[in-house]
């Protein structure tokens, strides 16, 4: 299966996103670890728009 940003989007994960996990990886990530990336980074499970304080 090719990994593009079509199936991170439908994964709910932005273009923006998809080129980060790129980026650390080094290289294009695998269908499961795309699908841990979506699921860390979603907004029901993820701090990453939590105020802290």
């Amino acid at each position: 299966m090719e990994i593009t940003i079509k199936t991170a989007e439908q994964l709910r994960l932005t273009a923006e996103e998809f080129g980060l996990i790129q980026k650390k990886l080094g290289r294009t990530p695998n269908f499961t670890e795309l699908c841990a990336f979506s699921a860390m980074w979603s907004e029901h499970c993820s701090y990453k728009n939590s105020i802290s304080g």
